[in-house]
């Protein structure tokens, strides 16, 4: 994560200024790669035919249990859903600063499974689809449909499916 250290920081202080709810929760960043930096004894002719795309850009974050418990002593189902919906907004976010472009990213749809108790610590994974942001730039909205996991250990906790549209910036 440290050639993208500045960016992560950047993303952690945008949700933090922007989602007070965000610093409450203590929602941080674990890791970030992304499809530039593959392994170096890849050939990029083959790079796509020999690293699996769950390997190519992922971002991973996390949010410690005690600032997000509920009576029952798990993860309260807000905290898990916010997790994951910044988890997925947080992957556009560093995409678009990627690949030079701005946009407003909103999430225009979702549906969240709540699949098992969080128990402990979780971490959050998204995979970037290898979408094109180049029409950013030429000011049209580009539409990027992310899943998102919750895992505890070995465990899938929640999978979140995601619409987040990118909206040109107004200048």
């Amino acid at each position: 994560m440290t050639q993208h250290q500045p960016l992560i920081e950047e993303l952690v202080s945008t949700w933090y200024q922007t989602i007070p709810l965000s610093q409450f929760m203590q929602i941080e960043v674990l890791s970030f790669t992304d499809a530039i930096n593959l392994p170096t004894n890849i050939e990029p002719a083959a790079s796509r035919a020999e690293v699996p795309l769950s390997k190519i850009s992922e971002l991973i974050t996390t949010a410690p249990l005690a600032p997000n418990i509920n009576l029952h002593q798990t993860m309260f189902a807000g905290s898990i859903y916010t997790l994951m919906t910044l988890t997925g907004w947080g992957m556009v976010w560093l995409q678009q600063q990627l690949a030079s472009v701005t946009g407003d990213i909103v999430l225009a749809d979702a549906q969240v499974k709540y699949i098992a108790p969080v128990r402990q610590q979780p971490t959050a994974r998204v995979i970037w689809p290898a979408l094109d942001l180049s029409p950013l730039a030429r000011g049209r909205r580009v539409k990027a449909e992310l899943t998102v996991e919750l895992w505890c250990q070995d465990v899938l906790c929640a999978r979140f499916c995601g619409v987040y549209v990118s909206l040109p910036s107004a200048k």
